[in-house]
């Protein structure tokens, strides 16, 4: 028989079913690094968190503990049709496994996982629940594209009914006015990678520089991220044909894209200073980070980018647009003079200024410095997983029970 002090602490215990498309080990981006990184912090004693998502490879379980996650997966596998019928099957897991555990609150992950929620509620499920908006496409591609209009009313009620809306940046928080929501938005970013600014041994990172073929007086850049248009890979590559030849290319990430990528290289005559390595998991990019000397990501479009506060921990320099989200944190010399200077910035869609933001890094080396070091300063000070994720419990799941 279970002691009085046991069966206090188990009503205290709360539940959260949380709706994401994708989930861990595969599909990582940072919606799901955020997932895990914040329940990670949080004991299941104080909150258990469950989670339905997409069995995107057929040799994951459909049920699984992942940190202090218990995921639970829809069949289907990762092809489109299982992502467009995902939210009501997701609806329908979620109204079961509520009947079985009765949450006491939702946690939507992203703008497009309204639409289980929806089916969910249609079902007959009730509670309160947050939106995070974690998403990286532009609002117009998000709510505009024609095959969203029709279901967009959807949305909107997903957006006029949340208990609370939390984003990782200023840029989306603007968003939820525009679909009819009329309270405080919450703003919690993402963190940085830890990863990134631990210490590798130096032989370690030398038998990458091996492998990439580093020689005496090279310069290598990286990139990170999935290989799609809004990540804007190919403007670096093109960035290339205004730089001196030691300086190459490296790219790690794939996507629907990667082909086009490497004929553009071919196209261009860089493809022998290009070199994709694929998927990289988080401790490896860590050390690809440290392996190279410079980070160029000009995202079209971000609603954070973790890649980049990651990049800052390691202490690199960082060049890239101030497109949605990255406005928070990288702050240029010349367009934002009234703040600590943390990185380079460029305007999407323009490689030559790319190009000369990579000779500037090159060309000051003492200034590079300052910079990297004033950026890694404000991201272990404003950027740490342990206070978001105290945040998170104090400003947004306290307030849904």
């Amino acid at each position: 028989m279970p002691s009085k002090q046991n069966a206090a602490k188990h009503d205290m215990q709360k539940r959260i079913l949380i709706f994401s498309l994708a989930y861990y080990p595969s599909h990582v981006s940072g919606a799901e690094v955020s997932i895990k990184e914040i329940t990670d912090r949080i004991p299941r004693t104080d909150i258990a968190f469950d989670m339905i998502t997409l069995q995107f490879d057929r040799q994951h379980p459909l049920v699984e503990m992942v940190g202090n996650v218990r995921v639970y997966r829809v069949k289907g596998g990762g092809s489109y049709i299982s992502k467009v019928f995902f939210p009501l099957f997701a609806g329908i897991g979620a109204y079961r496994l509520h009947r079985k555990f009765h949450y006491d609150a939702f946690w939507v992950m992203m703008t497009y996982m309204l639409f289980p929620l929806a089916f969910a509620k249609l079902l007959g499920i009730r509670g309160p629940y947050v939106l995070t908006l974690q998403d990286g496409d532009t609002y117009e591609k998000v709510f505009e594209r024609w095959f969203i209009k029709p279901v967009a009313p959807i949305l909107n009620w997903g957006f006029r009914n949340a208990t609370m809306i939390q984003a990782i940046s200023t840029y989306l928080a603007t968003w939820p006015k525009r679909r009819g929501y009329k309270y405080h938005v919450e703003v919690i970013p993402n963190g940085a990678s830890i990863q990134s600014s631990q210490e590798y041994p130096q032989g370690d990172i030398d038998a990458l520089k091996m492998k990439l073929g580093r020689k005496e007086g090279d310069v290598y850049l990286l990139s990170v991220g999935r290989l799609v248009h809004q990540k804007a890979i190919d403007d670096v590559i093109r960035a290339l044909t205004h730089l001196p030849a030691h300086i190459h290319l490296v790219v790690a990430g794939e996507g629907p894209d990667k082909d086009a990528l490497m004929e553009l290289a071919h196209k261009e005559g860089v493809a022998q200073r290009v070199q994709f390595v694929g998927h990289v998991d988080r401790t490896e990019t860590a050390k690809y980070r440290k392996a190279c000397d410079i980070f160029v990501l000009p995202s079209r479009s971000e609603g954070q980018g973790i890649s980049f506060l990651s990049t800052m921990a390691a202490k690199i320099p960082v060049v890239a647009t101030q497109e949605g989200g990255i406005a928070d944190f990288l702050f240029d010399a010349k367009r934002n003079p009234d703040k600590p200077t943390t990185g380079w910035a460029v305007d999407k869609n323009n490689p030559k200024q790319i190009a000369a933001a990579v000779k500037e890094i090159i060309a000051d080396h003492e200034r590079t410095k300052v910079v990297t070091e004033t950026a890694y300063t404000m991201v272990i000070k404003d950027y740490n997983w342990d206070i978001i994720a105290k945040d998170m419990q104090q400003k947004v799941f306290s307030r849904l029970f």
